[in-house]
């Protein structure tokens, strides 16, 4: 059952978007350390994360090629932090491929991968100088074993084929038993190469699991935690699914029920959201004691205290597509019929059942709760909060109360049955309250498109533009101006805050843009652009510490914190 645990206030903060003076175009482990000392300067309890899973071409965190392997894009590389590299070729490489340029703007992914790695290929080059971290490296291979082997092979057959679409592969390389016979191969003709190029990929993996474990314990110093998150998903395109492909059922893929919330997508309100995740073959997962989550979750808690489940309601009842995402656009105009042509009779739907009885809601209740309490098992003695956001089932708020995993409010969405917002003071302490994802728009600009909504000449747009402004401003005490809502300053902004802050949920967190009533997007749903996932802080951490308005406002926040009780010495 429940139990009452200490208020904290939390800031969601993807890596990517941390700014510091000498990062390399991306946010990195260095800057994640100095995002610490500012949260434990403003009393914050912990620090929110999106995925920091190893990705291929695509720059989304949410589309991971391992479970357990981390991403070379979070990397601080610098010769203070990686000894084996020579300040010299830093210097002039960092000059060559980029230098203060990276550092404008959002981020250019092409170029901050082909900058770290030059960097970590000369670095892994000068290894064998260094004795005593030659061990190191050697003693964490030994350490972590077949995962770490598979991944390194399929990160060579990367390089090899230039991208990590393993179907597009040439026939005789393209499953997990035909590149293992491969590299025994390999081996026989070109033992030296193939050897350094495994290897390779393993020190990155050393390195990236060596700096988030000292990233960890620096968290710890300072009494902030770190939640990381986990995708209910993992990629088509993974070393999971090439080298254990039994685990996964390969016919149908993972997604979300058509929403007409996103308006920026004609698919996503037609069809839903394709993810393009396999669906897990439970039975087969069951029958091993469930060996892959309790990996994935297990090597996970070297690196963060809390885990956010991405995607929870997937646990009970997975909406499911047919075809793969490549193949969205010729299903974009098509009527049901239509689609049933292309697909042999079979259109997206809920697996294993839709809701739609009873008996039904018990079966995938009951689904649920094994799964989840494997996960929750797994990830003892560290916490876990459930994103349950969407078509949400009556079952599930209640199962996950019972499990003591906070589920997820979402201010101007939770109603208290008589019309009227539901208050923070009525939140159950477990709980986690927000005002928007990663994947939603920032407040400043939720709050102008809302205000524009209310004067629409469309019926449906005005009354959501009302209903959502009356809720947030009933939420944190401002006047209700039905029709003539005040535009986004700092006192509204201010007040939804230390709403949030103020109510009885566990956790409160909101995105670190909407401190500064900043309108950059992390993401867009459904949309493949190269905008996603590259927005950055317009200031550096210390400028956040240090100057100004910036400054100011992290004051703010810190008395706002205290105030509301959630301080870390509350």
């Amino acid at each position: 059952m429940p139990t009452i645990q200490p208020r904290r206030a939390g800031i969601l903060v993807p890596v990517f978007a941390i700014r510091t003076d000498d990062d390399l175009g991306i946010g990195d482990t260095g800057g994640v350390c100095e995002m610490i000392d500012w949260a434990a300067e403003t009393g914050l309890g912990f620090l929110q994360f999106l995925p920091i899973n190893a990705t291929g071409g695509d720059s989304s965190p949410y589309n991971a090629i391992s479970s357990i392997a981390l991403d070379y894009l979070t990397l601080e590389i610098t010769p203070t932090v990686v000894p084996e590299l020579e300040d010299k070729f830093f210097r002039t490489t960092t000059r060559f491929l980029g230098g203060d340029a990276l550092r404008e703007g959002p981020v250019q992914y092409e170029k901050v991968r082909k900058l770290k790695n030059a960097l970590l290929r000369h670095a892994f080059g000068r290894l064998a100088t260094l004795p005593q971290r030659s061990s190191e490296f050697a003693a964490f291979c030994a350490a972590e074993g077949p995962w770490l082997e598979e991944f390194c092979l399929f990160r060579v057959l990367m390089d090899l084929h230039g991208h990590e679409d393993w179907p597009n592969w040439p026939q005789e390389i393209n499953s997990g038993a035909k590149a293992k016979a491969w590299l025994v191969e390999q081996r026989s003709l070109h033992a030296t190469e193939i050897a350094e190029k495994l290897q390779f990929h393993a020190y990155v993996q050393w390195l990236c699991f060596s700096q988030w474990r000292a990233v960890r314990a620096y968290a710890a110093e300072k009494k902030v935690k770190l939640m990381g998150d986990v995708p209910f998903g993992i990629s088509w395109c993974s070393a999971d699914v090439f080298f254990q492909p039994e685990q996964f059922n390969l016919e149908w893929c993972g997604g979300a029920p058509p929403e007409t919330y996103f308006k920026d997508d004609y698919f996503v309100q037609r069809w839903g959201q394709n993810w393009g995740i396999p669906l897990y073959r439970w039975d087969v997962m069951e029958a091993d004691g469930f060996g892959w989550w309790q990996r994935r979750v297990q090597k996970l808690t070297e690196v963060f205290d809390v885990f956010r489940i991405d995607h929870v309601l997937g646990f009970y009842r997975i909406y499911s597509f047919p075809w793969r995402p490549q193949r969205n656009g010729e299903f974009l105009h098509l009527s049901d019929d239509e689609a049933r042509a292309f697909t042999g009779g079979r259109l997206p739907h809920y697996i294993e059942h839709a809701d739609d009885t009873p008996e039904h809601k018990a079966a995938n209740c009951a689904a649920g709760d094994k799964y989840l309490r494997m996960i929750v098992a797994a990830a003892s003695p560290h916490e876990v909060v459930a994103e349950d956001l969407g078509t949400v089932p009556d079952y599930v708020r209640p199962h996950l109360l019972g499990l003591d995993v906070p589920g997820f409010k979402v201010s101007h969405w939770e109603e208290d049955g008589h019309g009227h917002v539901q208050q923070g003071r009525d939140y159950d302490n477990c709980a986690f309250t927000t005002y928007a994802t990663h994947d939603h728009e920032p407040m400043k600009t939720h709050w102008e498109h809302r205000r524009r909504d209310s004067q629409s000449h469309d019926e449906g747009d005005r009354y959501l533009g009302n209903k959502e402004l009356r809720f947030l401003s009933e939420f944190a005490g401002l006047p209700v101006q039905e029709g003539h809502w005040p535009a986004y300053d700092d006192h509204v902004r201010h007040a939804l805050i230390e709403a949030l802050l103020a109510s009885n949920a566990r956790y409160a967190a909101f995105m670190l843009p909407d401190l500064f009533a900043l309108e950059d997007r992390f993401n867009v749903p459904g949309i493949a652009s190269g905008q996603n996932w590259s927005a950055r802080m317009p200031v550096t951490v210390e400028q956040m510490r240090q100057e100004g308005f910036w400054k100011q406002e992290s004051a703010w926040l810190a008395e706002a914190v205290k105030r509301t009780g959630r301080s870390l010495d509350s």
